[in-house]
């Protein structure tokens, strides 16, 4: 069984003056897990919510 790669969750974080920030965006069904960012969609690893990237943006 591979071992699983340690996660680095104080990335999905910035903390500065005015607060903690999130720097990657949430799923809008689940409230509190991340999207995870693909080449052309984001996705969530809980329920399955995709977003497609649009082209040329």
């Amino acid at each position: 069984m591979p071992k699983e790669k340690n996660q680095e969750v104080w990335t999905y974080y910035k903390v500065d003056k005015s607060g903690i920030q999130r720097t990657k965006k949430e799923c809008p069904r689940c409230k509190g897990s991340f999207l995870a960012e693909h080449k052309d969609r984001r996705t969530c690893g809980s329920c399955g919510y995709t977003e497609y990237k649009q082209k040329g943006k």
